[in-house]
């Protein structure tokens, strides 16, 4: 089973998309801030993150780039989620060290995809 780590501090959101990412078989491990992200990122060693990017403690970008210089997690894929689909969002993502990005509202079959895609890497 794939772990999954959800980082969201929309407890709305948070609940809806770990309710389905469960019932889709994935085993999912939440945070709520980014710091708490980069914490559980080293001590549960998901198969991918999911990184809301506007976070407190710690926004998204931050805390991506932090996963992706530490040796131990530098592998884990990251997909970007954010409600700010503006021209330039999806590059800085990347920059940040996402290997993809989503928006908001998530579209459940389309994140599956980029989930699947970057799990059989």
């Amino acid at each position: 089973m794939h772990k999954i780590l959800l980082v969201e501090d929309n407890e709305m959101n948070r609940d809806m998309l770990s309710r389905r990412l469960k019932r889709k078989g994935f085993d999912v491990v939440i945070a709520v801030d980014g710091g708490e992200g980069v914490d559980k990122a080293h001590s549960e060693k998901p198969n991918l993150i999911l990184m809301d990017m506007s976070l407190p403690v710690k926004d998204g970008w931050t805390a991506t780039k932090e996963i992706k210089v530490a040796a131990d997690t530098q592998n884990i894929p990251v997909i970007a989620l954010t409600a700010h689909a503006m021209s330039g969002d999806r590059e800085q993502a990347l920059a940040a060290g996402c290997d993809d990005y989503d928006t908001k509202p998530i579209e459940l079959p389309r994140l599956l995809g980029k989930i699947e895609t970057l799990l059989a890497r």
